[in-house]
């Protein structure tokens, strides 16, 4: 059987709690692994091992820094089957999706790599006669990233990238879902050159999220995950003095309007809501049908293509659709279906029936479309985070519009339109964080930002981009005046420019 340890110090390190968590093969429902799952202690070893490389680390050229960056990129490149494959293994998603995944986070590591641009201040001559003034970035020190299990290898790629240029120390938890990536990771980025100590994985459960939001030591907590456990995240965090960013759950919506070519939305819709497994914080899990004859044409096209997906392990290169993660998730999705019969919401297609011969005991739930669906329904109101897609059927576009901006969420949401009018009105309008027009995932580019609005997001920053730049750094500004042989004597206002 194999183990997955922690990565402390510039090696691997075998756990000492005595605590392990099973990793399953989601196809096949077999254990493939064990994780070790960290005490307070070995988090506090973690955190020692970074504040001592901090200061050394903290005082390489941003130029070195970006180098080891452009290293690691190209070492990762060198890597990718080796980690997708990984990715797949443990999570389930089809090896086409994983490698999508890992290119997001490659772009990250791009943007990254301009460090000596990203992190230059502003200087004024002459603020006051004689004085001149400038602002600088400066890193926090050591801050720690906590990620979950659907983009094991994406979203640890959207924090430390940042965090690391900017000078800190790093230390990850990922989810014990699927851990191993994140160790591949950390040894590739040894191999590139980065000193030991600057990155450390810490594999956990609450234990070690607990120690991570209490300890001293550590100034900044990036998370991403469900709202329930980002507000968690934010209210501990920041009483314990640190920054936070918190990234929580998604309900995204997507407005089919009349005028809209119902191809081309069948078809976002399917990718959308299906790929993945729906195991994305971006997923349509709603499309708001904008009048009946839209809803029908919409149900009338989505039903076969529902129907007729490839479910099948990750590693067939026919496959669109893969596993759930876990039994427990399974369970989850599962119950959410049955919820929505309940509450008398129309399953058009049921994808709980779905048997795979030869992996009867993988987590393979196929893909569920209900209409009718209303938002006082649980299906319509909570995150489910599986292949389940909801349509709503509204009188017109302003109930469209009142139906997404009364929704606690706004992560992310689209409009399907060739009426630029509407698409701007709701480009400007709308209460969301991130937005599309006849575009059904609006994931920003690396060199933009990531992050929703309302429950979607705790706390001030998004992700990568300017922003995580900002996150990761403490901004200084220095006020300087040198002796000219001219003196004006004590004042004792404040100083103002005369």
């Amino acid at each position: 059987m194999r183990s997955i340890h922690h990565f402390i110090g510039g090696k691997e390190v075998p756990g000492s709690s005595g605590r392990t968590a099973d990793v399953f093969n989601p196809a096949t429902g077999e254990i493939q692994a064990k994780v070790a799952l960290a005490s307070d202690s070995e988090v506090d070893a973690a955190v020692k091992n970074a504040a001592a490389a901090f200061p050394g680390w903290a005082a390489t050229p941003p130029l070195t820094r970006a180098r080891i960056m452009f290293k690691f990129k190209q070492l990762a490149e060198e890597n990718t089957d080796r980690i997708v494959a990984m990715i797949t293994a443990e999570h389930g998603k089809v090896l086409s999706d994983a490698k999508g995944e890992f290119t997001r986070g490659l772009e990250v590591i791009e943007f990254a790599c301009a460090a000596p641009q990203l992190l230059k201040g502003e200087f004024c001559e002459n603020v006051g006669t004689n004085v001149d003034s400038w602002s600088v970035r400066q890193p926090l020190g050591v801050v720690a990233g906590i990620t979950p299990f659907n983009f094991p290898a994406m979203v640890p790629m959207w924090m430390f990238p940042m965090a690391l240029v900017a000078g800190n120390c790093f230390i990850l938890k990922p989810s014990e879902r699927d851990p191993s990536v994140s160790n591949m990771v950390a040894a590739l980025l040894k191999q590139a050159g980065l000193p030991d100590g600057v990155f450390n994985v810490v594999h956990g459960d609450k234990t070690a999220v607990d120690a991570i939001l209490t300890h001293p030591g550590i100034e900044a907590v990036s998370f991403v995950g469900s709202t329930a456990i980002a507000e968690y995240i934010y209210t501990t965090g920041t009483a314990h003095g640190k920054r936070v960013q918190a990234l929580g759950g998604a309900k995204n919506h997507m407005i089919v309007m009349p005028d809209a070519d119902m191809d081309q939305a069948t078809d976002a819709l399917m990718g959308a809501g299906y790929g993945s497994a729906g195991e994305r914080c971006m997923a349509i899990s709603v499309a708001v049908a904008v009048g009946d004859k839209v809803g029908d044409t919409l149900i009338e096209k989505l039903a076969p293509r529902v129907r007729g997906m490839k479910v099948a392990p990750g590693t067939d290169p026919e496959a669109e659709m893969g596993p759930l993660v876990t039994k427990q998730h399974f369970e989850k999705v599962k119950g959410y279906v049955d919820q929505g019969v309940k509450e008398g919401a129309k399953l058009v297609v049921d994808g709980r029936t779905l048997k795979l011969q030869g992996y009867e005991n993988g987590y393979f739930l196929g893909g569920c479309l209900f209409d009718q669906v209303t938002p006082a329904m649980k299906i319509y109101q909570e995150e489910i985070f599986g292949p389940v897609l909801s349509v709503v059927r509204v009188p017109d576009y302003a109930s469209a519009v009142k139906l997404i901006n009364d929704h606690e969420y706004g992560n992310g949401t689209a409009i399907f339109t060739r009426d630029g009018d509407a698409a701007r009105e709701f480009a400007s309008k709308i209460k969301v964080g991130m937005v599309g027009i006849n575009v059904p995932i609006p994931v920003p580019m690396a060199f933009n930002s990531f992050g929703g609005w309302k429950r979607s997001l705790f706390g001030d920053h998004h992700m990568h981009g300017m922003e995580g730049i900002r996150f990761f750094t403490k901004l200084k500004t220095i006020t300087a005046r040198w002796p000219t042989g001219i003196r004006s004597g004590a004042e004792f206002v404040m100083p103002t420019m005369k």
